[in-house]
This record gives structure tokens, sequence and C-alpha cells, in this order.
């Protein structure tokens, strides 16, 4: 079945599953790896998985509200990023190396 001939409720229900699988692999990401790198995916993946929520939602309100609030998770993941290079960054000249400790 193609994504073409969905029906508004399995549609909507394939866009959240889709979001659902990314937020549990990044929670996954998180909570069992040690390395700041695979922490930080995973966070950003979680990031990705409210982004595709926001949007499967915008659908059905029409107005600007849904489209914003992904702007503003965009903005977030954008700054979220800056922020984590520079940690990693941080952590690198100190320790040499990535891991949690």
């Amino acid at each position: 079945m193609s994504l073409l001939n969905l029906t508004e409720s399995q549609w909507l229900q394939s866009a959240l599953l889709a979001g659902v699988v990314l937020f549990v692999t990044g929670l996954y990401l998180v909570l069992t790896k040690r390395n700041v790198l695979m922490v930080l995916m995973g966070i950003e993946l979680m990031l990705n998985a409210a982004n595709i929520n926001f949007v499967v939602f915008s659908k059905y309100y029409p107005g600007a509200e849904g489209i914003l609030m992904t702007l503003f998770v965009l903005i977030i993941a954008a700054a979220e990023a800056a922020v984590g290079l520079a940690i990693i960054l941080g952590v690198w000249r100190e320790r040499r190396s990535t891991m949690i400790d």
C-alpha cells in the first residue's frame, strides 16, 4: 500500500508511529550510551520526533500554530547542536575522550 492511497486516519497513525519509533530510539540512545556524541544524537532524534508530531498535527489545525511550533523546535534544535558541539570540544580538549564518566 502506498502513502498516496492511505485514508486520513491511516496517514495520521503512520506518521505518529514514525514519530514514536524515532522518539523511543532516541530515548534508548540517551539512556544506554556513555559517549557524549551518541547521547546528543539521541536527544536530536527525540526533538525530530516531536517535530514530526507538530507537523502532523499542524495539518489538522489550519492556523499558523502548528507551523510556528515546528519553527520553534527547529530553532531549539539548532541552538542545542551549537551548545552540544561547544561542550564536546571542551570535553575533548580537557580529556582527549568523549566518554561520559
